[in-house]
This record gives structure tokens, sequence and C-alpha cells, in this order.
């Protein structure tokens, strides 16, 4: 590819300035364009600064006065679910055509998780990279469902709280309700439930998701090659991606169904799946795995949207 398409960050937090230098280190079809923040003392303002990237602190009122903007074709969005409502359509409003990754819970436009359903997305206006725990469960969640009909999955993400930053507190809410629904959509399962745990532990704790998915009943030679074959597709993007032990497996009998509130009773398989999510510790430390995988799908799918403009 001989020419990189330019992107903008919003939010100078901790998301957007690990985005950043992920950017400036790794990109291949991106590169950086406009740092945009609303406190011109933040970190990640002055250090975009250093790093010779142009900065706004006018946030995107801001962003589409400055000479720059007009290079902008690709826009990361690391605020808040409200905020993000207000950019896009803002932002609209000056250029027609502009890719939005949207990485808080707003979900204007589609779910999209890189190795589930990125392809089918590409030609969207606006993608939504879901929740930490959703891009580190639902492709096992969807791994299970090529094999099986899914009739039930629950997550449970367990992060440092020290990894959970304002933006992350105030979204609690909408990560259960983003996420859930998620599993269903891209995941595949007929009923999603997602849980979070913010661990207070010291020193920190890496993040950790649990799995519990209940399908068909099936081969579980088949389902625990396709868990670790979509493993590996994860890790591709996100280094610090794992299984924390061999996938598990519970036969459930017809004649001892288990009750699932909201489902009811059922027999068939139950998968359970244990993750382990370090971080690549560019900006953040590597206990915040869960603010690694986000920015980490975020630039992949940033960088396969670059590479369909250009072809």
């Amino acid at each position: 590819m001989s020419k990189k398409i330019k992107a903008a960050i919003i939010g100078s937090g901790n998301i957007g300035t690990d985005l950043m230098i992920k950017i400036l280190r790794n990109g291949q079809n991106i590169e950086m364009g406009v740092m945009v923040g609303i406190d011109e003392k933040s970190d990640g303002l002055a250090r975009a600064n250093r790093m010779g990237v142009a900065t706004t602190a006018e946030g995107v009122e801001g962003l589409v006065k400055m000479p720059e903007f007009a290079d902008i074709d690709v826009v990361f969005d690391a605020t808040s679910a409200g905020a993000h409502r207000h950019n896009d359509v803002f932002l609209r409003g000056y250029k027609e055509g502009i890719k939005m990754i949207d990485l808080t819970p707003a979900a204007i436009g589609p779910y999209c998780v890189p190795v589930v359903n990125l392809e089918k997305h590409l030609k969207e206006g606006n993608v939504n990279m879901v929740t930490c725990g959703g891009q580190a469960t639902i492709p096992m969640v969807a791994a299970v469902s090529n094999v099986a009909k899914v009739h039930y999955a629950e997550i449970v993400a367990s992060i440092s709280s020290k990894s959970a930053g304002p933006g992350t507190r105030a979204n609690i809410d909408e990560f259960t309700e983003t996420t859930s629904k998620a599993i269903e959509v891209v995941g595949g399962a007929e009923r999603g439930k997602a849980i979070i745990i913010l661990n207070p532990a010291e020193p920190p704790l890496l993040m950790r998701d649990t799995v519990y998915v209940l399908s068909d009943k099936a081969d579980q030679a088949k389902v625990e090659q396709s868990v670790e074959e979509m493993a590996a597709a994860v890790a591709s993007y996100v280094p610090g991606y794992r299984l924390k032990q061999k996938v598990q497996f519970d036969e459930i009998p017809e004649d001892q169904p288990i009750n699932v509130p909201g489902l009811g009773y059922f027999s068939g398989l139950k998968t359970s799946i244990f993750l382990e999510i370090e971080g690549a510790a560019h900006y953040l430390p590597a206990y915040a795995g869960n603010l690694d995988i986000m920015t980490s799908a975020a630039l992949g799918t940033a960088e396969r949207i670059a590479e369909s403009l250009v072809n």
C-alpha cells in the first residue's frame, strides 16, 4: 500500500493515548493525523505534541477548524457513549463518508469483533467495538456457535480496579447491556448475559474472562479445536490473549436438566472457557489487558478498513 490513511483520535485519556502509540509504532495502513481532547493539560495531548502529532484541546469543534481535518478519513472515538452520539452527527455535517470507529458503548453502528464479523461491515460509516469483555469473549461464543447451536452464553469479565478509569466506571450499565446484546448478535447465542467485576487486588491482576456456553450436544474435540483456532486468530492482533487452561465440558443429560433463568430447562453441552489477557504495555500497564484489547481491536479494524478504501 503506497498511501496511508490519516486518522484522528477523539479522547486524550488512557485509551486514546495507548491507541495513538500503537498507530505510531505499528500502523501499516493507518497513520496519525490529529489527537483531539478537551483538557489542554492532559498527558495524552502533551505526549502527542512531543511525538509530533497535531493536537487540539477544543474537542470536535476544534478538529474541524484544523487544516489537517481535510486529510482525515478515519476517526476513532475514545470518549463516552453520550459524547460519541454528538461527535458522530457533528463530524458528518462537515465531511460526508468519514469512517467512525467507536470505542464507547454507544453502538450507533453495528457491533464489530474483527475475527468474527469485520468483513461484513467494511463499508459501514460507523462501527462499534462493543466492550473490552465483548472483544475478549464473543470470539469464544462464536467459536462454539460455529460447531453447535448456542442457546445461552454467559461471560464474566474480571479486570483490575486500577485499569478502570472514569469513563469505564461511568459506563458500567452500558457495558453489561452492550456486551449481552453483542453476545447474541455477533456471537450467535440465543440469549446472552454479561457480568463485570472490578478487582481491587494488589498487586493488580491481569484481565481474566470466563465464558460459559450452553449448546446442543456436539463433538467436543471439534468444539475445542474451534475455540483454539479462534484464540490464535485473536492473538494475531492481541498478542497477550490466551487460553488460561484447556476447554472444559459438562454433558447435561435430558433426565437431569438445569434451570436457566430466562431460558428455562436445558439439557445438552456446557462448555467452559477460561481466558487471560495481558496488555502490551505500550502506554498502559501490562495488567490493563481490558484496555489493550480495545485499542488493538480498534487498530486491527481500522487497518482493514483503510486497506479496503484504496483497493
